[in-house]
């Protein structure tokens, strides 16, 4: 028996979906994480924008042109917003966000297994992404997450340090809904991981969370990668008390002052609205300003999706052509800002994780998050001493120093 584990969103989702196909492995079931024929599909969606809706729904109709008598099984997001969607075109068994055994005990019901408890992740990748927390209680007023996540909940340190252990990838993610929030402070878990010898990078953080406790404990780490996913969302304060983000510009600049202080080297990433609802051009331009003033190492940039039953949903929202605009300005300012990052370290020296092969070469990212094109095919999960010589694709080119 076959089953396929679909992903969509975030790397949340994807550890979960790892653990759900390691599920299934125990029971000698062959899993794959890629859309190919299969006896079962097991859908996990995303509701982060309405595009991944309607990308999550479409699943249903992708899977079955693979084999249109499969069993299909939907859990994630999408379909903790609304069921009804999901069993209307035809899955077998709809679960949410919140309740990922559920799949694994439908499934094994379905074909008359006795169901496991879901074990640690399967790696399908390089990068072990452990998840650390789930939830969030933030109620950005765009975001309809935490109405699905639920409240934040943390797992314990021991957990965390025994999944750690147990994979055998060499570069581990701490990622969650919320990690900022972990309990105790995300510096008692870091502390925590100071004899792991695996690179240790850390998810998106919230402005709360950057504090010289924090930033001392990763320096304490034998090896960190030292890039921050600092979420910023807007530029402009009026944005972010609209969007209910509790921090200013001016706080977000002082955190990231702070971390580049502790690690002159670091990337920090962050994500950008193009378009909220209140966003004037001012607005607009105060967030294309502050990417300078940050010195971010890539952007994520998207337009403003309203989301039913959020706070903002209520206000009306920009024209199309107004936020598709600004989209592209962003992403204009984001590859102008990549490449300023990059520039400063070509001729250097870094050390990579080769994951990839790529059109004859193999990609990896150093510690500050920097792709890596090195010529050849090399093993994933090597670890690569390289010069990085000049820009290439969306990193840059580099040679083997050995």
């Amino acid at each position: 028996m076959k089953a396929v584990v679909f992903t969509l969103g975030c790397k949340v989702n994807e550890a979960e979906s790892a653990s759900i196909m390691s599920a299934l492995d125990t029971l000698g079931w062959e899993t794959d994480d890629r859309l190919s024929y299969a006896d079962a599909y097991i859908l996990n969606t995303c509701a982060v924008t309405r595009e991944a809706e309607k990308k999550s729904r479409q699943l249903i109709a992708r899977v079955k042109k693979f084999n249109p008598d499969a069993k299909i099984f939907v859990c994630g997001c999408a379909s903790e917003k609304d069921k009804n969607s999901f069993s209307e075109r035809g899955a077998t068994f709809v679960s949410g966000a919140k309740r990922k055994q559920e799949i694994v005990d439908a499934v094994c019901a379905h074909y008359g297994f006795k169901s496991v408890e879901m074990p640690f992740p399967k790696q399908t990748k390089t990068r072990a992404f452990v998840k650390i927390q789930d939830g969030c209680n933030n109620f950005c007023s765009y975001c309809i997450i935490p109405y699905l996540r639920g409240r934040e909940v943390s797992r314990p340190v021991e957990e965390i340090l025994n999944e750690i252990n147990f994979v055998e990838s060499p570069e581990i993610v701490l990622n969650g809904i919320n990690i900022s929030s972990y309990e105790g402070g995300l510096e008692r878990l870091i502390t925590a991981l100071k004899g792991v010898d695996k690179r240790i990078r850390l998810g998106s953080l919230e402005c709360s969370a950057v504090t010289d406790n924090l930033l001392t404990a990763l320096k304490g780490l034998k090896n960190f990668a030292p890039q921050f996913h600092l979420s910023l969302q807007s530029g402009s304060n009026a944005v972010l008390k609209a969007m209910n983000r509790h921090y200013t510009r001016e706080e977000y600049l002082e955190k990231c002052a702070k971390i580049y202080k502790y690690f002159p080297d670091g990337a920090i990433t962050t994500d950008i609205i193009a378009g909220f609802a209140t966003e004037t051009d001012k607005d607009f331009e105060e967030s294309l300003s502050i990417i300078e003033e940050a010195g971010f190492a890539r952007i994520h940039a998207f337009a403003y999706s309203p989301r039913e039953g959020t706070a903002s949903y209520k206000l009306k929202d920009l024209p199309p052509d107004i936020k598709k605009d600004r989209l592209q300005r962003l992403l204009n300012a984001s590859s102008n800002c990549s490449e300023k990052f990059i520039s400063r370290f070509l001729g250097t020296e870094r050390e990579i994780i080769a994951e990839d092969e790529e059109d004859g070469y193999t990609t990896g990212y150093t510690d500050n998050y920097i792709r890596v094109y090195v010529k050849g095919n090399l093993t994933a999960g090597q670890k690569l001493r390289v010069k990085l010589l000049n820009h290439f694709k969306d990193g840059v080119l580099a040679v083997n120093e050995k």
